[in-house]
């Protein structure tokens, strides 16, 4: 056998062990800092269940907002939420982000989709989840959609909606929906491109329209992919977006791109874990009882394929959520206090549409404590 000398076993132990530091620390989540906390101000915005809270100003002077909403009544199995059944995609507008006004259905899996509309049935003696990854009871019966956007693309002149599905019996995966009217409350149909099935096989799709009009779907898993001018579909291959990953790389979701200051935005959503250590990204065999909060992470880039910089802990415990500004100029973020964790005990009601009013320093996105609506 070959030996090996005091020297380079010595510099092998310690590049061993600055990797492993560089690892700790790049996936480090400091998720007691009070600068990325949830500010108190933030409070339901009105009582409905809700997840993935998406918000948008749009060119009507409407604050819109959509998100994941459990079928109103349904309470069966025992409590109200969508893991396994909804009925479709629901809206609210508001002029001051004070009042809410429901709009109501405006996209039905029943009556407006096609494909979508099929419930997969478990039969007696077949294996399904008895429960969600939250804990809540399961019907035998999956047919959910989940995660929708509202996109005004101003080269198209019109609304569209991207969301996805549950394991129903159209398949999991993302789909765009237009609208036939070129107003916010539709009626949607499915563009082109996902007119038999899903545009994308995995969940929480997104749509980014950049400065010179041209449009980009974001999907789940780090995928991004240029839009046809027309919106009926890619307009290229879908490829994985560069960025920095976490060693190792974890469950990330929820991927969403807005632009500033010339400098492209990849916002997602991922769990960190309270261990003995610290908190961190990193993925832990004991997930359920060491989660701690949902975050939100940014990156940054000077092109929307990247390379993404390295990713910032920007709200803690405000994961699948978007960023939009006002009709003055304020940043705000959408969040739904997410009830899976330990930070959730904190919150007096969850799954619930909330705002939270952010600042800007240094270039990165937090909370500002500071400034509530007024």
């Amino acid at each position: 056998m070959k030996r090996i000398s005091f020297k380079t076993g010595l510099v092998l132990v310690l590049l061993s062990l600055l990797s492993n530091v560089y690892a700790v620390k790049y996936g480090a989540a400091k998720t007691t800092d009070p600068k990325t906390r949830i500010p108190a101000c933030a409070k339901p915005e009105f009582d409905y269940w809700m997840r993935d809270t998406w918000v948008t100003l749009a060119p009507d002077g409407y604050y819109y907002m959509t998100g994941t909403t459990a079928t109103p009544g349904r309470e069966f199995p025992g409590q109200i939420h969508c893991w396994d059944w909804n009925d479709g995609l629901y809206l609210w507008r508001s002029k001051d982000m004070k009042q809410w006004e429901a709009m109501g259905l405006i996209w039905s899996m029943e009556k407006d989709g096609t494909w979508q509309k099929n419930p997969k049935v478990y039969k007696e003696g077949e294996k399904y989840p008895k429960k969600s990854i939250n804990g809540d009871p399961l019907d035998n019966r999956f047919h959910a959609v989940w995660a929708p956007e509202m996109h005004y693309i101003k080269s198209a002149k019109n609304w569209f909606i991207v969301a996805c599905l549950n394991e129903s019996a159209g398949g999991r995966g993302s789909f765009i929906l237009k609208s036939t009217t070129g107003r916010p409350e539709g009626p949607y149909v499915n563009i082109e491109g996902n007119r038999t099935g899903p545009l994308y096989p995995e969940i929480d799709g997104s749509l980014f329209e950049d400065t010179d009009g041209t449009v980009y779907f974001v999907g789940h898993n780090h995928y991004i992919a240029k839009m046809k001018p027309d919106m009926s579909g890619y307009a290229e291959e879908i490829c994985q977006i560069k960025e920095q990953k976490y060693s190792p790389e974890p469950y990330v979701e929820g991927a969403f791109i807005f632009k500033h200051n010339n400098k492209y935005h990849l916002v997602q959503a991922i769990w960190s874990h309270r261990l003995e250590k610290g908190d961190t990204y990193a993925p832990q065999v004991d997930s359920n009882k060491t989660r701690y909060s949902y975050d939100c992470i940014i990156a940054t880039s000077d092109n929307v394929y990247g390379p993404y910089s390295k990713r910032y802990n920007a709200i803690t415990g405000g994961g699948h959520n978007n960023l939009f500004q006002d009709k003055n100029g304020k940043w705000w973020a959408t969040m739904f206090f997410n009830p899976r964790g330990a930070q959730a005990a904190e919150y007096e009601q969850t799954c619930r549409p909330g705002l939270v009013p952010l600042k800007i320093v240094k270039g990165k996105f937090r909370p500002d404590a500071k400034r509530c609506k007024q």
